[in-house]
């Protein structure tokens, strides 16, 4: 395929997605470099995003669980709303990915759970008083 014409790489992309059946042989890597090598950048976002939705539905549709497709849409999301900040002017359509992103998150019940409390690193701790002294401390 000609790398120049972007609109048959867009089509090859989006045709690949609507055969992800979610299985291993499902094409992601392929289109994953199809939507990145797109020259704009709103392209490469907005098509990005759809790749990450699609895996996440195909892949919803065979039974994978919640944790494993929660991190796709988080990256559809992602992709979306970097595009909506570039978007043409009167293009809606990241907006729309995005919205329907979260309608998809709320409509199922498997994808509201807690996720676990992220690690402190040493600079997250809080300060420690000079005034204040560790028993047994010989300072």
């Amino acid at each position: 395929m000609d790398p120049e014409h972007q609109l048959a790489r867009r089509m090859l992309g989006l045709a690949i997605t609507d055969q992800f059946i979610g299985a291993v042989s499902d094409r992601y890597a392929e289109v994953q470099t199809i939507f990145q090598n797109l020259r704009d950048p709103y392209e490469r976002h907005y098509y990005s995003g759809l790749l990450h939705e699609r895996r996440a539905k195909a892949q919803l549709v065979v039974g994978y669980a919640p944790h494993v497709l929660l991190p796709l849409i988080e990256e559809a999301m992602r992709c979306f709303a970097e595009a909506e900040k570039i978007r043409p002017a009167g293009n809606d359509d990241s907006i729309l990915r995005w919205n329907r992103c979260v309608r998809l998150l709320e409509s199922r019940a498997d994808f509201h759970f807690e996720r676990p409390p992220a690690a402190f690193d040493t600079e997250d701790s809080p300060p420690i008083s000079p005034s204040v002294r560790r028993t047994g401390s010989h300072h």
